[in-house]
């Protein structure tokens, strides 16, 4: 059985000591706030960038081009590895595309080896979610077609629910309609939305209330996983570390889950989120209930 890599774009918005504690490379994408491009995981802290956008400036980013995916993943293949790259959602970027038009050009070049790339449907910690459950599946011996089967099988299990203090940011970066950011401007309203089934953001419903916006996902949480063995729920957030640890406690109490992973939301998403979201990630029956 070849060996083979399992690699993932920096949106995963784990930290890069989680990645390679599980050895997993990352490919990161791009962003330009106040004049200067940095790299994904790799630039400002989440402070210093959610300081600057709270100042007003102003974030744009860039996908990854399909030069840039291969450069990233042919060092790889010249290793004798196969490569599964787990990509960021097709419905938030052209990252995927590149992603899938750089395996192809390679798989030309390498004839020998499987390189498999899978549109994830996700962002953030759900992406790093499905990373999570597909390394399970290598460490008990699944090949790499069997693990890229699974990931896409149980990809749309993958439930993202998320609350933000407004939606003018991702008006702003083209993610919600000018209709659904009128929501954002309303005093105390705060939107709640999920990740549809083609890896797009949707509002779904809006609460008055910080409170009720936190309690409100982990309620759609706990809903979306009846049924489920969740061995960990992710909670990402954008600098507002009290809400998220909130939501932590909200999520043991109301799914008896202890195993919680929480970190800052990636500078890449979080420039589109601003800061204030707050989004819990779970496995789970469909990615849209009704409660």
């Amino acid at each position: 059985m070849s060996d083979y890599i399992i690699t993932v774009n920096s949106t995963v918005d784990t930290t890069k000591e989680w990645l390679a504690e599980r050895g997993v490379p990352y490919i990161p994408l791009k962003y330009t706030i106040d004049g200067q491009t940095y790299s994904d995981m790799e630039g400002l802290s989440s402070k210093e960038f959610f300081d600057k956008l709270r100042e007003g400036k102003m974030s744009t980013t860039s996908q990854i081009n399909p030069d840039e995916a291969r450069e990233a993943l042919e060092p790889y293949l010249k290793e004798g590895k196969d490569i599964l790259h787990l990509s960021f959602s097709s419905g938030l970027s052209g990252t995927c595309n590149s992603m899938k038009i750089a395996a192809e050009e390679l798989q030309e070049e390498y004839p020998e080896r499987k390189i498999i790339v899978i549109d994830t449907l996700c962002a953030c910690l759900g992406e790093a979610l499905l990373l999570y459950y597909v390394l399970k599946q290598k460490e008990n011996g699944a090949t790499i077609e069997e693990a890229a089967k699974w990931a896409e099988e149980n990809k749309l299990h993958i439930c993202h629910d998320v609350t933000v203090d407004d939606l003018n940011h991702l008006h702003r970066g083209g993610r919600v309609s000018k209709t659904s950011a009128v929501l954002g401007t309303m005093v105390q309203i705060k939107p709640i939305i999920i990740m549809d089934d083609n890896g797009c953001l949707k509002v779904v419903g809006k609460e008055r209330g910080r409170k009720k916006s936190l309690n409100k996902i982990v309620d759609m949480a706990a809903k979306q996983a009846e049924g489920y063995e969740n061995e960990i729920i992710m909670i990402t957030h954008g600098d507002c570390p009290e809400d998220a640890e909130y939501v932590a406690k909200r999520v043991q109490e109301k799914m008896g889950i202890q195993n919680i992973y929480i970190n800052n939301i990636g500078t890449v998403i979080g420039g589109h989120t601003g800061p204030g979201v707050v989004a819990v990630f779970c496995m789970g029956d469909k990615r849209e209930v009704k409660l």
